[in-house]
């Protein structure tokens, strides 16, 4: 058997849908024994949450197949006495915990940390909630939508004036507060490897969103003059702002940022003329102009194609970034290069390709894709390691505390 950073790690997941179980799925890529905990009927909703149109056969449960790979599925109904036992046994020789249950159902059925410490001091907990351990909003639901991208100021501060806040995308603060989930975790570990004591981590989908926008946040701390801050963003600076091609992409300049550079941009866009012109020949009349400015070179731009306006400015070395789309991902080679995304190994997957969680640590090898596991798949198997014997197993099914794989 192939030994790995994380090998003989027993991680416990009882957690549900992105951040807690793609935290797992990080240590489970590193060689854990991740066992997933999954209620009765379908299971984890991360198992259905794909939903885009035209995906291929094999693939349309693509984000199970990423967050959950290289994992095992046991199938507990935490309702009955003999689910909770099953539990609290795995719990007794785990050394992570993960969990995002909501604290009223974590006391009902004795999973708080204060609960399970007694059972295994050496532990891991880590907790995830959306707004936080304590304070009145301590019991509230949310997912990232809510309390990472409009919770925490981010989904008011991204946008246009006069438009109306946009809604978040699936997952996009799901899996950086995964990696704050593993990052905390694996500093627990470091500690309990050096003072033998266990640890209870948290953080919150709240906490990763202010996080994500400090810096405009920890101004509002120091005492900054918002009204003020939102009225100068009404008109974007002439470098700050995106420019419409022919072929409607879309090019930054936010990269030009000294006087050389900003020669070498105007004069690819043969725009040298404009530094004569009194409104321009200045930064700070620039800057005080910067709306006509931005309008005289969106209509240079739109002239020409991406693909013309980028290979014109590689080749005088000025620091455009073109727009990404995600169509083009899959053939990016920066992204393949990197291994942000790559072809999973063997041919239990049809899918083409599947995006890597971002950590890469030299000499640290990825368990090679696994198939998630099918619902209770492995409810057998990990009823017998902890030492429940035929009968016992016969007993929980029939009280339907447990279900196998059908």
């Amino acid at each position: 058997m192939d030994e790995y950073l994380f090998s003989g790690l027993k991680v416990i997941d009882a957690a549900s849908v992105i951040a807690g179980p793609a935290a797992a799925m990080m240590l489970a890529d590193f060689g854990a024994d991740v066992i997933k905990i999954e209620e009765p009927g379908g299971g984890d909703m991360l198992r259905i949450l794909s939903n885009m149109p035209g995906t291929k056969e094999g693939a349309k449960d693509y984000m199970w197949q990423m967050d959950g790979r290289n994992k095992r599925s046991i199938v507990l109904d935490l309702k009955t006495h003999g689910g909770l036992e099953v539990l609290h046994k795995l719990v007794e020789g785990c050394d992570v915990f993960i969990t995002n249950m909501p604290y009223p159902s974590r006391t009902a059925f004795q999973l708080t940390y204060e609960d399970l410490r007694p059972k295994n001091p050496n532990m891991i907990y880590a907790s995830l909630t959306a707004y936080g351990e304590k304070g009145p909003e301590r019991n509230r639901k949310g997912f990232d939508q809510l309390a990472y991208w409009a919770r925490s100021g981010l989904m008011e501060l991204m946008r246009e004036t006069e438009t109306e806040p946009a809604q978040g995308l699936a997952g996009m603060g799901d899996h950086p507060t995964a990696v704050s989930i593993y990052a905390g975790i694996v500093t627990a570990l470091l500690k309990r490897e050096r003072t033998g004591k266990g640890s209870f981590v948290q953080t919150s989908l709240l906490a990763n969103g202010l996080w994500s926008c400090s810096a405009i946040a920890q101004g509002v701390m120091a005492g900054a003059d918002m009204e003020h801050f939102r009225e100068l963003r009404k008109i974007s600076g002439y470098l700050m702002r995106v420019y419409r091609t022919k072929d409607d992409r879309w090019l930054q300049f936010n990269m030009v940022r000294n006087e050389e550079l900003l020669n070498k941009l105007f004069m690819v866009l043969d725009a040298t003329h404009l530094f004569l012109d009194e409104r321009f020949e200045t930064p700070m009349a620039m800057y005080h102009n910067r709306e006509v400015l931005g309008e005289i070179v969106q209509d240079i731009v739109k002239q020409k194609t991406a693909a013309q306006w980028m290979s014109l400015f590689d080749q005088f070395d000025v620091p455009v970034n073109l727009v990404g789309i995600v169509e083009e991902l899959p053939f990016d080679e920066q992204v393949l290069a990197n291994r942000l995304a790559s072809v999973p190994e063997g041919d239990e997957t049809q899918m083409p390709l599947l995006v890597n969680h971002p950590l890469q640590i030299s000499d640290v090898e990825h368990v090679p894709f696994q198939n998630p596991p099918k619902l209770g798949e492995h409810t057998r198997s990990i009823l017998q390691e902890l030492d429940y014997n035929g009968q016992q197993i016969q007993h929980l099914i029939s009280t339907g505390a447990v279900e196998l794989l059908s």
